[in-house]
């Protein structure tokens, strides 16, 4: 076998490793999806339920390439972004962060997800605790619910007085002010479903011992009260739809065109555009000639069972 041979050997095993990798990684989207369907008729799908689904996920992978554009703008620029999501219970929000998150850099694009405030924290000025994840230059920050909390679930389980809820309204505004004035990008998104899509989806999880978990008694607890978190939710967009952070509703009863267009519209908020990097040239590994490399003991080997 001459050099020649060996290079080319080695370049197309090169290039087989980076296509498996790069199917790899779409695999998890599409491991992602399955997880969110598991029906036993997965296989089953017709011919136009096969071409929706590719459909979705060449359009998901583009949008997702913009995201990274995104995110390297971002960082450039030393943009600060902020996200909020919100929305009823199993509306699709998490759904809609994962894909956002996926491809991305997890120090420059994070999620806040805040539980409950403990005793210290109910004691507080009502927006610090959230302060403290608002994002520094060149950060975004995706909040997975956020302080409209005080809006919603502790409105209609009556987790606050009247009094802190007016108060609320009233400040609320002036905070978002506030952080646009410094700097802050502020994107605000209701996802909003059907009463009979909320109820399929909260059967789903009954039945999914997956999905359980995301099942919590405030979540059963939500869905007896629909109406007046409905109210709540009117209330809400009235009162804090203003012109430097607005308020946008996506359509989610459809799970993948509430992500494509969550997404999309997302992009559409912030002026990125291509950042020009320097090329990355893998340098050569040093080798010297008296390296050693010591075995592993073989109890320290995790057993390869798959």
């Amino acid at each position: 076998m001459t050099k020649f041979d060996s290079d080319a050997d080695h370049d197309a095993s090169l290039a087989r490793r980076l296509q498996d990798d790069l199917i790899d990684s779409y695999d998890e989207e599409i491991e992602m999806e399955i997880d969110d369907l598991r029906m036993p008729g997965l296989t089953d799908l017709t011919d136009a339920a096969r071409s929706d689904r590719l459909q979705y996920f060449r359009e998901l992978f583009r949008l997702q390439g913009e995201l990274v554009k995104l995110q390297d703008w971002v960082m450039r620029s030393r943009h600060r972004l902020v996200v909020i999501f919100e929305g009823r219970d199993a509306a699709g929000k998490g759904g809609a962060i994962k894909r956002i998150t996926q491809r991305l850099n997890p120090r420059v694009c994070r999620v806040a997800a805040l539980p409950a405030p403990n005793d210290r924290e109910r004691t507080q000025w009502y927006f610090q605790r959230y302060v403290q994840h608002l994002p520094a230059a060149g950060e975004i920050v995706l909040f997975d619910r956020s302080w409209y909390n005080r809006a919603g679930v502790e409105k209609v389980m009556g987790f606050c007085t009247e009094s802190e809820y007016e108060e609320f309204f009233r400040s609320v505004p002036e905070f978002e002010k506030m952080l646009v004035r410094s700097g802050i990008q502020i994107v605000k998104y209701w996802f909003s479903i059907s009463d009979e899509e909320q109820e399929a989806r909260f059967l789903a999880r009954i039945q999914d011992p997956l999905k359980q978990w995301k099942l919590s008694p405030m979540d059963l607890e939500s869905r007896r009260r629909w109406e007046n978190y409905t109210h709540a939710k009117e209330v809400m967009l009235e009162r804090t739809h203003i012109p430097e952070a607005p308020w946008w509703v996506v359509q989610a009863d459809d799970k993948k065109r509430a992500r494509l267009n969550c997404i999309h519209h997302l992009l559409a908020q912030v002026p990125y555009h291509d950042v020009e990097r320097s090329p990355v040239v893998l340098p050569e590994r040093a080798r010297n000639e008296d390296y050693m490399r010591h075995p592993v003991p073989d109890e320290m080997i995790v057993p390869e069972i798959y």
